[in-house]
């Protein structure tokens, strides 16, 4: 196994090792991100989900612990205006992250297949200057097709993880909008 790494590094092109070397920082960063949200929401989902039962069972205001506590504590009248705000504020607060993990899904792949077209340029490079045969070209070829493997896995993982943070952003901002549903049934 270990000769395997140590032959694929040898003969592949310092571009695509390059290319592993920033796909593989790319997961880490992607992996950061989706944990660091995930469980974010889903505290401050916790938190919306017990205040809208409050509110449901008849408490008078959102709980303390509500992301619109501060927008209603902050005005001498609570009105559609301030509910609005808070949900603004939510909306951008809850989707944080989902940016970078759209940018990595959308380039991912196109990284990892820049890679595996220069190791194949490299490959026909060598087939040039020695008597090429069926075994270099696959075996050149196979080394290439790592990058964009590559390239994929991350970008599943990035588009999966985009898609989980989305829906939970989508979950959240429902709970802060039936609260303020609710508040605002009772003004009236």
């Amino acid at each position: 196994m270990m000769n395997d790494l140590i032959d694929f590094y040898l003969k592949s092109h310092p571009v695509t090792i390059g290319v592993l070397i920033l796909l593989s920082v790319y997961f880490i960063v992607l992996n950061w991100v989706f944990f660091y949200r995930l469980f974010s929401l889903n505290s401050w989902l916790s938190r919306e989900s017990t205040s809208l039962e409050a509110l449901l069972l008849g408490a008078s205001s959102v709980n303390e612990n509500s992301f619109l506590n501060n927008f209603i504590k902050s005005s001498n009248v609570v009105s559609k205006e301030v509910l609005a705000l808070g949900l603004l504020a939510a909306t951008k607060e809850a989707t944080k992250g989902l940016s970078v993990l759209s940018i990595f899904a959308s380039t991912t792949p196109f990284i990892g297949l820049f890679g595996t077209v220069v190791s194949i340029l490299d490959t026909f490079s060598h087939i040039g200057q020695s008597s090429g045969s069926m075994s270099i070209i696959s075996s050149g070829v196979s080394d290439a097709l790592v990058a964009t493997a590559s390239g994929i896995f991350v970008a599943v993982f990035a588009y999966t993880y985009h898609q989980m943070l989305k829906r939970k952003s989508f979950e959240l901002i429902s709970y802060l909008q039936m609260q303020s549903d609710a508040i605002l049934a009772r003004k009236v």
